[in-house]
């Protein structure tokens, strides 16, 4: 009997508004008080049950909340015999749940359009080599998927033939189509515009990156920062409170309409509600750009971040070096290529990868006793010789000696900007190689617009050589810049600055970086970074996109800020009705219930403002500013 009522609120909710007009209309029109009187009885009873039932479940819980004060009051008008008034609290009650409902859904549109945006079917090859439509949930790993032009990518995977152009605004909110051939990376959910491609099976059903993403935002949506926390305990508190006010201003006045009306002037709904839906939208409107932001607490901590932290490699660098010098120093050039090529084909590291491109087809010799040296490289058995390749710190402590020539080309390459790799057999320096990487596109321009929001220490600690930081550093405008930096070195860092009592946000992209992304107050993944470092982050930057991280910081102050005058509109709604009921003569159940719904709907409207936030911006303007130290540049859209 409980359920069928609350499943039927809104068909409770219209009858009763029905009968109100009924009611008036008797009333004023026909003049006829028995259907004036008939109708507001049953308009209080049938519209008071849901809200009862409500009052009685939460009781049954031990909380007094909202509905058990309004049950309280509009039994105490029916009692009195004031049914105009406990009709038309019921309704409004009633009729503001259905608004709120209706613009909370309108919240979590995100996370809906997200599952609406899953992939449900696949052109699965078979065995027979025809391909066949079948159920997403019915693709493996390794399996070879057909799509077509107009349709979505069910999985992420690799293009093994053809070519399209897709759009990626489910994944990074970049509505641009990208270009796709063979050996691209694709992703579930994303759309082929045009083109016909293959591709092979990397990931599928929860672990693609669309279901990561739904997880992520699913997740955040229902996390509680210490806002929202405080404010549950202070309602709990809050609520009761209420109703021994009322009860006490019966006792003085034994004016029961006067009791009642603070009972419906002290609910706090607003204030229940406002931090919440701020959230919420906060965090679709960044689930819509690309920016993934994990739970209410991320929101309040980034807004006051004022030091951000950067990886170089990966970062603020494309991640995609390539060997731009190289000197030789021994007699076997070809030999040690060779042993070079077999150690780097071990490793996964952007510098290795761009080595074995620069190398070529060469003869591989088998690697034994591989042993990483954390920070400098990689020592191993090949061929029967001890071979070294690292940086200058692994030829100190593998006891190679760099004489003059090979120590001022190190200089000259380090100046030039290069990323160094040596390589040392036997103990005896072989190669040399300068790795040069290229700073992201525009990521000037975005830094610049951190530092217009508020961030006053842009700071880049890489395990790269001091003079290739200081270059990029130089070319970015950073604060600081610090190179030869081991993994626990850049922990160090962000737990001195924390320690200053600064809120640091770390960005980073790899293995080494998860411990400072975990220490960070806030750590910031690049999206196509490792699994590691995108668990342990709080914020994740899809598809490794740089320019969503000013959108990012921007949204999160936006957030807390519409929590903040949410917070004030419902606690000043609450004044003003108490201080009228006091000092005015016109304050009534009825109009305090109306005023009470109409800040809940203030509230909600005001947090989904931040669904339609962009930060805009303009480049050249952002650019001037920030180099005469001007932070007004940066617009964002309320």
């Amino acid at each position: 009997m409980q359920s069928a009522v609350l499943r039927s609120k809104n068909q409770i909710t219209l009858l009763s508004g029905i009968l109100i007009v009924l009611g008036f209309f008797g009333h004023f029109v026909l003049h006829n008080e028995l259907v004036f009187l008939v109708s507001f009885v049953i308009a209080s009873i049938i519209g008071a049950a849901p809200i009862a039932i409500q009052a009685y479940q939460a009781l049954k819980v031990k909380v007094v909340s909202i509905d058990v004060l309004v049950t309280i009051a509009v039994i105490g008008a029916f009692l009195i015999q004031n049914f105009e008034e406990s009709a038309i609290v019921t309704f409004l009650f009633l009729f503001g749940s259905y608004l709120e409902q209706r613009t909370l859904n309108k919240t979590r549109s995100a996370i809906k359009e997200l599952t609406e945006m899953a992939p449900e079917s696949a052109w699965k090859q078979m065995a027979n080599g025809e391909f066949e439509e079948v159920d997403v949930d019915e693709v493996d790993e390794g399996d070879i998927l057909l799509v077509k032009t107009g349709a979505k990518v069910p999985v992420d995977g690799t293009v093994l033939t053809g070519e399209g152009h897709i759009n990626e605004a489910s994944i990074t909110g970049e509505a641009v189509p990208v270009t796709k051939s063979i050996d691209s990376g694709v992703f579930a959910g994303t759309i082929l515009e045009n083109g016909t491609i293959q591709i092979r099976a990397d990931r599928v059903g929860e672990d693609t990156t669309f279901g990561r993403i739904i997880e992520l935002v699913e997740e955040a949506q229902d996390s509680k920062s210490e806002a929202e926390r405080f404010i549950d305990r202070f309602s709990k508190h809050y609520t009761p409170a209420v109703l021994v006010i009322a009860f006490i201003v019966w006792l003085v006045t034994r004016n029961v309409e006067l009791a009642i009306t603070v009972l419906v002037l002290g609910c706090p709904g607003a204030l229940v509600i406002g931090v919440p839906v701020s959230n919420v939208a906060g965090i679709g409107n960044g689930a819509r750009h690309g920016v993934l932001l994990k739970g209410s607490e991320v929101i309040n901590d980034f807004s006051r971040v004022e030091t951000v932290v950067f990886d170089k490699t990966g970062t603020l660098t494309i991640g995609n070096p390539e060997v731009a010098e190289k000197a030789f120093y021994g007699e076997r050039t070809e030999e040690a290529i060779g042993f070079l090529a077999s150690v780097e084909r071990e490793s996964d590291h952007p510098l290795a990868k761009a080595i074995l491109k620069e190398v070529g087809e060469v003869d591989f010799s088998p690697v034994d006793e591989t042993e990483v040296v954390k920070g400098s490289g990689i020592v191993a058995s090949v061929g029967g010789h001890r071979v070294a390749v690292g940086n200058v710190s692994l030829m100190e402590a593998e006891g190679v000696v760099l004489d003059e020539s090979a120590r001022a080309d190190v200089e000259l390459f380090e100046k030039r900007g290069n990323s160094l790799v040596l390589t040392s057999i036997d103990g005896k320096l072989e190669i040399l190689m300068g790795i040069r990487d290229q700073i992201r596109p525009g990521v000037k321009d975005d830094l610049n617009q951190l530092k217009a929001l508020g961030v006053k220490n842009l700071v880049v600690l890489s395990g790269d050589n001091q003079g290739t930081v200081d270059l990029v550093a130089e070319e970015l405008g950073l604060t600081e810049a610090h190179g030869h930096m081991l993994p626990e070195d850049k922990s160090a860092y962000i737990a001195k600055m924390q320690a200053k009592g600064e809120i640091v946000a770390f960005v980073g992209d790899g293995v080494n970086d998860s411990p400072s992304l975990a220490l960070a107050d806030i750590g910031i993944a690049m999206g196509s970074g490792t699994d590691v470092a995108i668990e342990t982050s709080d914020v994740v930057l899809m598809n490794s996109d740089f320019s969503r991280l000013p959108h990012a910081l921007g949204l999160t102050k936006a957030t807390a800020r519409n929590m903040k005058q949410n917070i004030a509109i419902a606690v000043g709604v609450v004044f003003l009705l108490l201080a009228s009921l006091l000092f005015s003569d016109w304050m009534n159940m009825s109009i305090g219930m109306l005023v009470h719904e109409g800040s809940i709907l203030v509230v909600i409207l005001n947090g989904m403002r931040l669904l339609k936030y962009e930060l805009k911006a303009r480049g050249k303007e952002v650019s001037q500013a920030a180099s005469l130290g001007k932070t007004t540049t940066v617009t964002e859209s309320k």
